[in-house]
């Protein structure tokens, strides 16, 4: 089963360079593990919640608003999505991350229907 990480945490402290901590040895280690282990499908870092555009359609009319659907202090800054067994190796990979020692990893099941 396919499911989806979505890596965040609060806002940035000062001086944090996020393309720098995913490029560090331990998230670069994290990674290649999962990869080894045949469970890496994919994942990105995002652009800034600040950069977002929000879309609504209500009534007919288009709504478009900048920054996140939602106001959070905790914010979405990368996900993975990973093929595991079940949700408990999800788990396990979810709490192997970096970012679950200081921020957070929502694992969200990807629904894939059967054709």
């Amino acid at each position: 089963m396919r499911y989806l990480l979505l890596i965040g945490g609060g806002e940035a402290p000062a001086g944090f360079d996020a393309h720098e901590f995913c490029n560090s040895p331990e998230v670069r280690a994290w990674g290649d593990d999962l990869k080894r282990r045949g469970m890496w499908v994919g994942g990105d870092l995002l652009r800034a919640a600040d950069e977002a555009t929000t879309v609504r359609v209500r009534g007919g009319d288009l709504l478009v608003s900048d920054g996140p659907f939602a106001e959070t202090k905790e914010q979405v800054g990368g996900y993975t999505v990973l093929e595991c067994a079940d949700l408990d190796e999800a788990i396990e990979a979810a709490a192997g991350h970096p970012s679950a020692q200081f921020g957070l990893i929502e694992i969200r099941p990807i629904w894939q229907p059967e054709v």
